[in-house]
């Protein structure tokens, strides 16, 4: 999207945000977190962001305590917003960007920002979870969170917040992040509702934010929305297995919102076509429908109503050596689980006078991603918020990721992925804590599920809700314990006997590939069918096992040696061994791992259903194939049975057949203990000399250990430093990379070939139209300038180069090729920023068309100089012409003037006389 279309998209962004933003500012705030890496992937997304947004943009960055960074001044060359330090309650603007300052931690409260010295240690800072949690709490659902290149996971708490508040969140690609450690646990925490290039994050953002519009969560849904929202229940159905039919249409519809505005559908019926054509997005929207909501103690009110009054009162009515069932449904990562089965511990053990009480929670949902993380019973430092110190002490073990449950408490719950609305409850519950799930159902669904609660619950079983939901159930059915709390009892009661009437199941449509349809190919190997069926019907019951004794294979029926032991389904050799062959295998084995020689076990002695049997066992050591190298196979064999009935036998076959049957049993319990006494002299030999290096090591380890706690957190500290002065370094050498390349370009764009040599006269560099010129490579750069090879005519070339070293004066001069080009060579000191010469520049200015226009121009003067002369004879002729035409009228004019002087001489006489005459004229008066 280029800059022109943002800009349009923008100011309808302004006029569309409008009606959507939160009382404590009247435009969007994003706020952004990046670590290492983080510079380059802001300043991509500042190149693409208009400056007039309308927004204001809060960016947390990993700084070091004491170090003054340079993030300002960077960002400020790639964008013209104003990029300031925040400071304490400083007020948001749009068009704005807020830099975290050193050593704060930052909070948002009604549009002003608000600093914090910060507790936490400084290795062990999470700034980004921090201000993005405050963020989500001060914005609700107009909230807006961007995660950018980082190392760690700090900010998927944060979007985690966003996401349960109704936010959005925006994550850079981690494909095009330099490190990806936080796009990923982001990602792995919450389903994004954009994964760009950071130079694509902008489009997005914009498009995110006109699309931030309440169309389609009215209270009222219009006929149309309704009928493509079945549609998509339709097709969620079919891909999935599960059913939303009967879940509140209003929270669906907002859900399926968010993912139209991800991909910028403005219309509810595109969006069920774009589901059709991309099955992928069935199950985005799927986990986007599977709203986790949970933590540790949750509502301290009614874990203390649990500890101090419910759970001492239900101990009182159970007899003793009970075992209590509570089912948790809903339960998503397992937090209240795990927070029950605490307060069951601690209630416990406040009761002494109940003996052999325990506790079997069944924690249960349909998101099995949620599930595998409950099991793996880890949490983070920041989900361990609500627990207090002393119980993180005792229940809690600290582990690389966090802290672990311990296994007393990890043992009371079982975990599963299950669907309340298909699946078959679990039954003769004494406790089940229901918690923010009916809130999603219609009331008709909340009713039929609480008819479910009541059936599942035993007589005086205790319910618990969330303090948002309504039980939607008659009176009769559970008895308030606390009706505020939502704490209720199971009436004893019997309901009427009917069918709950549950959306039907479905199992998800599942792809059928190229290999599934493939017909299995027959085989024309008769001796294989043969040996396959040999192996089926007569081969002797085997299995082959690990060197821990899981079994990995098991072949021919083994039911008379072997049986699942009670409890968790556990398939190792050893808790699967029937009465009388468990000690001897493991001996046997132990042996058959160490000297890789068959063990032969006869007359074993082994328990069955009402009698024994005598077992005769082989343990091989398997060495070929490498597949299953280092396991082991053990095969089974009867010799023989020992019946219940033998009471009647003759007295004296049955006392020779007692001794008989004592004498083996004695000759294995002897070999038994001397393999175990080899196995205890051994270990204790080990045992003896590894104490001895535990010892040694351990006082090793506690002086390593108190050098390195003091010395982590100065380690942390040069981290995150080196990290921003690193990012800051490479801003610089990028800028001096790009004035490089401005430099080459500009060298290449004038079209003159330069060649730059050193005081040697070695190769430098060379433009592209020195390399037409000379026949330069890349490769020749290092090379005598001497050995080039080149068309120009002028050997004095590398003379005049040491010339213009020695002297330092320029060297110009006009030459020609051998194609009759020519040259203006100019060589000139290449001086450094010191005024150090450090070698020679030539240039080749291309004179030819100047040389070709001379010589035009000389020959039209010579041509011109020609015409000329000739012109001037034809003249000169005509001037001698002229001038002799002259002469003659001058002649004329000689003899004309004297002839006029005549008679000018003539004139004169005459007046003179008439003059006389007038004189005598008037003396005589007579005139």
């Amino acid at each position: 999207m280029g800059v022109a279309k943002i800009n349009k998209a923008v100011n309808k962004v302004t006029k569309a945000a409008k009606p959507m933003l939160a009382p404590s500012a009247d435009f969007p705030i994003i706020g952004i977190g990046a670590s290492a890496g983080g510079l380059e992937a802001l300043e991509l997304f500042f190149n693409n962001m208009p400056a007039r947004n309308g927004m204001a943009f809060v960016i947390i960055q990993h700084l070091a305590p004491d170090y003054t960074g340079m993030l300002p001044e960077l960002l400020q060359r790639h964008t013209s917003m104003k990029v300031t330090q925040a400071t304490e309650n400083l007020k948001l603007k749009p068009n704005c960007v807020y830099i975290i300052p050193p050593n704060k931690s930052m909070h948002l409260l009604k549009g002003a920002l608000h600093l914090f010295a910060p507790l936490e240690v400084h290795g062990l800072r999470l700034p980004i979870d921090v201000f993005f949690n405050s963020m989500a709490a001060d914005l609700q659902q107009k909230s807006i969170g961007i995660i950018l290149s980082g190392m760690g996971s700090d900010g998927s708490l944060g979007v985690k917040a966003i996401k349960k508040n109704g936010g959005r969140v925006l994550v850079q690609d981690p494909e095009t992040a330099k490190f990806n450690g936080m796009p990923n646990s982001a990602l792995k925490a919450v389903t994004a509702d954009g994964v760009d290039a950071a130079d694509e994050l902008p489009a997005r953002l914009i498009g995110l934010l006109k699309d931030l519009r309440p169309a389609l969560t009215v209270a009222i849904i219009e006929p149309k929305n309704e009928s493509d929202l079945n549609r998509i229940i339709i097709l969620l159905r079919q891909q999935t297995g599960h059913d939303f039919s009967m879940y509140k249409k209003n929270t669906l519809l907002r859900r399926v919102e968010r993912r139209m505005t991800v991909h910028q559908i403005d219309k509810l019926g595109n969006y069920v076509r774009f589901l059709q054509e991309n099955p992928g997005e069935i199950n985005i929207l799927f986990k986007e429908f599977l709203i986790g909501v949970t933590g540790f103690f949750r509502d301290a009110a009614v874990w203390k109503k649990l500890a101090d009054v419910v759970l001492p009162q239900l101990f009182s009515q159970l007899p003793d050596s009970y075992m209590l069932r509570a089912w948790v449904p809903a339960c998503s990562t397992g937090e209240e689980v795990f927070s029950l089965a605490i307060i069951f511990k601690e209630v416990l053990e406040k009761q002494k006078e109940i003996k052999h009480v325990t506790l079997q929670i069944f924690g249960t949902d349909l998101d099995v991603d949620a599930i595998n993380a409950a099991r793996k019973a880890v949490f983070s430092e920041k989900m361990m918020e609500d627990v207090s110190t002393e119980r993180i002490k005792k229940y809690f073990t600290k582990v690389t990721k966090g802290f672990r449950v311990n296994t007393d408490i990890r043992e009371m719950v079982i975990f599963a992925q299950h669907n309340i609305i298909k699946d078959p409850p679990f039954t003769k519950l004494d406790f089940l804590f229901c918690r923010n799930m009916l809130i999603y159902m219609e009331p008709e669904l909340q009713k039929k599920i609480m008819s479910l609660f009541h059936y599942a619950l035993n007589s005086e079983g205790v319910l618990l809700l969330g303090n948002s939901e309504n039980d939607n159930s008659p009176q009769k059915s559970f008895i308030p314990i606390d009706e505020k709390l939502k704490i209720y009892k199971r009436s004893g009661m019997a309901k009427k006997t009917e069918l709950i009437d549950f959306p039907s199941s479905f199992s998800p449509k599942m792809g059928i590939t190229f290999e599934q349809v493939k017909m299995e190919p027959t085989s024309d190997n008769m001796q294989g069918i043969v040996d396959q069926l040999l192996l089926q019907n007569y081969a002797p019951a085997s299995v082959m096992i690990n060197n821990k004794g899981d079994i990995l294979y098991i072949s021919g029926r083994t039911g008379k040696y072997l049986e699942p032991a009670a409890g968790k389904a556990n398939m190792n050799i050893y808790s699967m061994a029937r009465q009388g062959l468990a000690m001897p295998l493991m001996g046997a084995i132990r042996n058959a791992l160490q000297n890789y020689q068959p063990q032969i076990l006869r007359n074993l002695k082994v328990g069955t259903n009402g009698g024994t049997q005598l077992v005769d066992v082989t343990v091989q050591h398997i060495d070929k194939p490498a597949s299953v190298k280092g396991a082991v196979m053990i095969i089974f064999a009867d010799a023989g049975a020992i019946a219940a009935s033998e009471k009647q036998n003759s007295g004296k076959n049955k006392k020779t057949k007692a001794v008989a049957e004592l004498e083996i049993e004695l000759q294995h319990t002897t070999e038994e203990l001397q393999n175990t006494r080899e196995v205890m002299q051994t270990s204790h030999e080990e045992l003896k000399s590894i104490n001895e290096e535990l010892q040694s090591s351990n006082e090793e380890l506690q002086s390593a250990n108190e050098e390195l706690t003091t010395s982590r957190e100065e380690m942390q500290s040069m981290n995150e430093e080196l990290q921003t002065v690193n990012s800051e370094l490479q801003a610089k050498i990028g800028e001096f990379l790009q004035a490089d390349t401005d430099m080459t370009n500009l060298l290449n764009s004038t079209d003159i070939a330069t060649l730059f040599l050193d005081k040697q006269l070695n190769i430098r560099r060379f433009t592209d139209e020195t390399a037409k010129l000379m026949k330069l490579r890349p490769a020749d750069i290092g090379r005598p300038f001497t050995e080039l090879v080149s068309t120009l005519s002028y050997p004095d070339m590398a003379d005049d180069a040491k010339k213009v070293l020695r002297t330092l004066l320029f060297k110009e001069i006009d030459i020609t090729t051998d194609d009759q080009r020519w040259f203006k060579v100019r060589i000139m000191p290449y001086r450094t920023h010191n005024d150090q010469i450090e070698g020679v520049v030539i240039t080749f200015f291309d004179i030819s068309v100047a040389k070709k226009l001379e010589q035009s121009l000389s020959d039209a003067n010579i041509d011109q100089r020609k015409k000329r002369e000739a012109e001037l004879v034809i003249a000169n002729e005509k001037l001698i012409i002229e001038n002799k035409e002259k002469e003659k009228r001058a002649a004329a004019l000689v003899i004309a003037n004297k002839k006029l002087v005549l008679e000018n001489k003539e004139k004169q006489k005459l007046a003179a006389e008439l003059a006389r005459v007038t004189g005598l004229l008037k003396k005589h008066k007579l005139l």
